[in-house]
C-alpha cells in the first residue's frame, strides 16, 4: 500500500517513488521536460514563475495531502518552478505510467477526471477571492478558507497582495476583534461561542 490518494492508489507500485526535499531544494524548473506529477506527504512546495515585469508570481502553495503539477500531465515541459519552502516528503508519480494506465482503465480515468474537476472548482473559488477589492475583506475571507500557512509573504502572494498590505489588513482585523494575534505571523479567528452551545 503506497498511501496515495484516489485514484493514484490504483496505479502499479512501480509508478510512484517516495522522495525527500530539503528547504530551498528545487524539484523542477520551468521549461524542464515533464516526468512526474507529485503528491505532497509533508512540508510545503511553492510553484512559481516570473511575470513579464520580472516579478515572481506564486501560482500555488502545495500543502500536505495535495497533488500538484497536474497540468503538466498533458504538457512536454513544466510551466513553473517548484521549490521546497520547508523540508518536505512527497511521492513522484510517473506521467508515463498515469497515461498508460488511464488508457485501459475507465474507472481510473473517470476518478482522475473527477479529481481534476474538483481542483478546478477550488481554483475558481480562489479567483473569486482575488476579485474582492477590499484588502481587509480579502485577507479575512482567505484566512477563513485556511489559506494562511507559515509565511505572511507567501500568503500575500497567494491572494494577490503585498505583504505590507496584508500586515495592515491584519492589524485592522485585530483592532475590529475579527482576528486574534497569537504571535508574530500567527493569527486565528475568534471562537464563536454560539458554535459551542
Amino acid at each position: 500500500m503506497n498511501n496515495l490518494p484516489d485514484p493514484f492508489n490504483l496505479l502499479p507500485k512501480s509508478a510512484s517513488k517516495r522522495y525527500e526535499l530539503k528547504k530551498t531544494d528545487v524539484l523542477f524548473r520551468q521549461g524542464e521536460q515533464v516526468a512526474n506529477l507529485y503528491f505532497l506527504i509533508s512540508g510545503e512546495v511553492t510553484l512559481s514563475r516570473y511575470g513579464l515585469a520580472g516579478d515572481e508570481v506564486i501560482i500555488h502553495l502545495a500543502q500536505p495531502r495535495e497533488t500538484f503539477a497536474e497540468a503538466a500531465l498533458f504538457s512536454k515541459a513544466y510551466h513553473c518552478n517548484a521549490i521546497a519552502t520547508q523540508d518536505s516528503e512527497l511521492w513522484k508519480i510517473s506521467k508515463t505510467a498515469i497515461l498508460k494506465f488511464a488508457e485501459g482503465n475507465p474507472k481510473f480515468s473517470m476518478d482522475l477526471t473527477a479529481r481534476f474537476a474538483r481542483q478546478i472548482q477550488q481554483l475558481r473559488g480562489q479567483k473569486e477571492l482575488l476579485a474582492i477589492r477590499s484588502a481587509t475583506e480579502r485577507v479575512y475571507i482567505a484566512i477563513n478558507q485556511g489559506l494562511l500557512g507559515h509565511s505572511i509573504k507567501q500568503f500575500a502572494s497567494t491572494i494577490g497582495l503585498t505583504h505590507e498590505v496584508v500586515y495592515r489588513a491584519l492589524t485592522e482585523l485585530v483592532k475590529e476583534n475579527r482576528m486574534i494575534k497569537k504571535g508574530r505571523g500567527h493569527y486565528s479567528l475568534p471562537i464563536d461561542k454560539s458554535d459551542t452551545l
